[in-house]
């Protein structure tokens, strides 16, 4: 890019003096790309390969995989909804066929939303545009410029690669009677779906940017977006329990429909497929949508020169950072020190890990995928949507819960594992090349030890709540052990499986082959995540009914006290029976 701002050469390998370069006839250049453009070519590709997104300098690999991945979902549901409209003697129901138009509004949206969240940090200028374009004689708007096109070319690639498919095969999957107009309806629902999406969190970024300053948004930033995410994800996850009674909840008086986003732009949708027979509620909603769009490019427009302002400024002057240590935490610390990391190399991998997990932007923000991933699908598990009185409300439901646990532990395993073997910044391994050599049994079991005490924890935070809340009245303490032992006997499985080949300290493994990990990684998760809940719900469900079948009140022969020994022996054969089985 450098070589746009300068004079070009007449040959690769001739240096000819500054003299040459002036008299150098503007016609032999003319195929040289402008400043503009070049800025623009470098921001793109910035947005691809860098340590965020492909450290390993795949870049291209990973560019096409992940527009196949954003794409596929929406081709797939078009295929799928050319069964129920085309049954034989049968007519989907309206506000079936509404909820079919209610997933690709909502999908756009969350797409969109992901893929801005995941570039959030590349959105605006880092040190590495501060150190390379502030030296070149580019002016400031030209530079601002460039990255505002680039943005919008990045953004329009997205919503295009996420939409393009479905439109082509809806018209023969539904066969609908006016085919321009629910093209025109689709593509503008989903289009203005998908731009809110990305604008919202643009907006977001540029107003807390403009008004917090760099160093203060970079405390809130992580809990931004791990929140943005959990609520996006949980709201895709919940399209089958709100499109079984979706309009039942439009038609509702409830003040909670106009605040769910994911509801203006249905309501663009059928005003405009519709006509003027759309009921009523869509039209507000059509209002409100339109408006919300409207506020938030606006939002995004406006505060963006201000956010770049305050970034850059933040860049070049810097800030001071001091290392505290929490006094809170000082005596948790030593009590692990003093019992599970005893040995000073235990102690050194654990602190490595603590102060490389949340410095390296890719290992952040696939601790966000994952914990946002694994969240949302606890929320969308243990709640369901119930309508009374004309009102929406959220319960939590018992079966869900009792599945809280081995989600809990399967997401933190993983999601650890993906982290510590991340292709990112590896500058500080080379201390333990020095003082170790090669990594031992010792040195990896220390790292495994970590993983386990973490998903061991939130397990049993998981296994607290559901034994709260879904826990029977009459065998309250047995589910409550049960429950324990499922979480530490899953965490101890999980990672034993999950780190059953990683031989290396985390943060210091080599770069492995991304295509063929991208390639596996479904496997694990469609295959062994609902082998996991299903058979933790199934031993959950032998539990509870082998303390029934112990209990004094269905069997009057034995000794009528809840503490008899032969129940006491029961639940505690079993529960060794299970542990050695988990273990």
């Amino acid at each position: 890019m450098a070589s746009v701002l300068r004079a070009p050469k007449a040959e690769r390998d001739e240096v000819l003096s500054l003299e040459v370069l002036a008299r150098q006839d503007p016609a032999e250049v003319e195929d040289q790309p402008s400043q503009f453009r070049a800025l623009v070519r470098h921001f793109l590709q910035r947005f691809f390969t860098n340590e965020m997104a492909s450290a390993d300098g795949d870049a291209k690999t990973r560019l096409v995989q992940t527009a196949c991945a954003i794409g596929i979902p929406g081709f797939v549901v078009a295929l799928y909804l050319y069964t129920p409209y085309h049954m034989p003697h049968q007519v989907r129901p309206y506000w079936a066929q509404v909820g079919d138009h209610y997933f690709y509004t909502l999908y756009s949206m969350v797409a969109m939303g992901i893929v801005t969240i995941f570039e959030w940090d590349l959105l605006f200028p880092d040190l590495l545009d501060v150190f390379v374009l502030s030296p070149l004689p580019t002016r400031t708007s030209k530079v601002l410029g460039a990255r505002v096109a680039a943005i919008f070319l990045l953004m329009g690639a997205a919503l295009f690669d996420s939409n393009f498919l479905a439109p082509i095969v809806l018209p023969a999957a539904v066969d609908p009677p006016h085919l321009l107009r629910f093209w025109a309806a689709h593509l503008l629902a989903v289009t203005a779906s998908g731009v809110f999406g990305a604008a919202f969190f643009l907006a977001l970024e540029g107003v807390l940017l403009g008004l917090m300053g760099d160093r203060l948004f970079r405390k809130i930033s992580l809990g931004l977006q791990g929140f943005f995410v959990v609520a996006m994800l949980t709201l895709l996850f919940l399209y089958s329990a709100i499109a079984s009674s979706l309009g039942a909840i439009l038609q509702s008086n409830s003040r909670l429909v106009p605040w769910i986003p994911s509801f203006w732009f249905l309501g663009i949708y059928q005003r405009i497929l519709d006509g003027p027979s759309v009921p009523s509620v869509f039209i507000r909603l059509a209002h409100v949508g339109w408006t919300a769009l409207a506020i938030a490019v606006a939002l995004a427009v406006a505060s963006y020169p201000l956010a770049w302002w305050r970034k850059m400024r933040g860049l070049v002057e810097g800030s001071a950072k001091r290392e505290r240590q929490s006094w809170i935490m000082m005596p948790a610390r030593q009590a692990l020190h003093a019992t599970l990391a005893r040995t000073p190399a235990c102690c050194a991998i654990w602190q490595f890990i603590a102060q490389n997990l949340l410095r390296v932007p890719r290992y952040r923000m696939v601790l966000v995928m994952y914990g946002g991933m694994g969240a949302a699908l606890l929320l969308a598990t243990v709640t369901r949507v119930s309508l009374a009185h004309g009102r929406i409300a959220f319960v939590l439901s018992r079966e869900g819960l009792r599945a809280t646990v081995p989600i809990v532990a399967f997401w933190t395993v993983s999601g650890l594992r993906s982290t510590f073997l991340a292709p990112a910044d590896q500058r500080g391994r080379w201390i333990f090349r020095v003082i170790l050599g090669k990594a031992g049994p010792a040195e990896v079991a220390a790292a495994n030890r970590w993983v386990f005490l973490w998903s061991e924890l939130f397990s049993l935070i998981a296994a607290g709540c559901a034994w709260t809340y879904a826990a029977p009245s009459s065998h309250r303490w047995l589910f409550a052990a049960g429950q324990a032992v499922v979480a530490v006997g899953w965490s101890l499985v999980l990672t034993d499986l999950f780190f059953l080949n990683v031989t290396t300290i985390p943060f210091t493994g080599a770069r492995s082959n991304s295509a063929t990990n991208f390639a596996l990684l479904l496997i694990p998760y469609l295959g062994f995540f609902p082998a996991v809940v299903m058979s933790d719900t199934g031993f959950d469900d032998r539990l509870q009914r082998n303390g029934e079948h112990d209990s004094p009140t269905r069997s009057p022969l034995r000794i009528p006290s809840d503490h008899s020994p032969r129940a006491t022996r029961s639940a505690c054969s079993f529960s060794s029976v299970h542990v050695r089985r988990r273990c």
